[in-house]
């Protein structure tokens, strides 16, 4: 992949494709596709298939899907798996149909059992039931691994599958119906400080662990595995370490500068109890994170605090 290649990074509206746009855009990389769903939607096939003829990519990172934390999964599931299996299987098919020569698939942590062995090795996947909350999310996302490993097997399609554990940073969602937990954190202990509330309210016993890997790391890895990776094995990318919710929620309080009680409300679900990647392929690759978490919130909280300034 030199420098000039035709790129197309599909969802480079959201935190992960924009993470991916930056990093290649750091690296050199200038002939990138970052269409917004006004230019293409990815659920319409005869669109996708008239940009790929028009732009010819020769690379392809999918980033684009319908993401959201447990609330939202849970409420919509139906809208989960319909317009992830629709977005993945429009993008892989047109891809190999428009000839490009490799194509990077981001899966999700999610889809490895709730009861899965910690850490979560490779091999884990498809050996026990899945957490019913995100189960919509992770069949289509398990349907993308199958779909990339298929159409390598019968067609010679250059794809791999990535695995990212749980990710945050600059442009991520800070709707608190439907965000990731640490955003949901962020937003509600900057608006309980901005108002002096006595107290911020979290979902659950603060017990389960949760392991953290800023996009822009994520982003350096996936054009890493672009480059030197090439298997039908699916390959985690995190940090290999993890924190309880609990903890979390005391670094975000103390990052944003909330000076009130913290209280845990238990008849809200837990989720998975623990979600830690083994990533000792990746690591053997010669591959590691760069951002602590303490330093990544640090950063994603001024980059809320600047994203809220430039709105009002």
């Amino acid at each position: 992949m030199d420098q000039s290649a035709r790129i197309f990074v599909a969802g480079a509206r959201g935190l992960v494709g924009g993470a991916i746009v930056r990093q290649l855009r750091a690296k050199g990389f200038t002939n990138l596709l970052t269409p917004g769903r006004a230019e293409v939607d990815l659920t319409d096939r005869a669109a996708l298939d008239a940009y790929l003829a028009a732009h010819k990519p020769q690379f392809v990172f999918d980033a684009a899907a319908k993401v959201g934390g447990i609330q939202a999964n849970n409420q919509f599931p139906g809208d989960f798996i319909r317009e992830n299996l629709l977005i993945q299987t429009n993008l892989i098919d047109a891809s190999y149909r428009a000839g490009v020569e490799k194509f990077v698939f981001l899966g999700s942590s999610c889809i490895y059992p709730k009861f899965a062995p910690q850490p979560m090795q490779e091999e884990h996947l498809l050996t026990g039931i899945l957490e019913p909350t995100n189960s919509a999310y992770a069949i289509a996302k398990i349907a993308g691994i199958e779909m990339i490993n298929a159409y390598r097997r019968q067609f010679g399609f250059k794809g791999i599958s990535l695995m990212p554990t749980n990710l945050y940073g600059p442009g991520d969602n800070y709707d608190l119906n439907n965000s990731h937990v640490l955003p949901a954190l962020i937003r509600k202990f900057h608006e309980a400080k901005l108002a002096g509330a006595p107290e911020v309210v979290i979902w659950g016993t603060g017990t389960p662990r949760r392991e953290f890997l800023h996009c822009d790391d994520l982003a350096d890895a996936a054009i890493f595995l672009m480059q030197t990776y090439d298997s039908s094995e699916i390959i985690n990318v995190g940090v290999g370490d993890d924190i309880p919710i609990g903890e979390l929620a005391l670094l975000v309080k103390e990052i944003t500068g909330f000076q009130g009680r913290l209280v845990q409300d238990t008849s809200k679900p837990d989720g998975t109890p623990r979600k830690l990647l083994d990533v000792s392929r990746l690591t053997a690759l010669g591959w590691k994170p760069t951002l602590s978490l303490r330093d990544g919130i640090t950063q994603t909280y001024a980059a809320y605090q600047a994203s809220l300034a430039a709105a009002a």
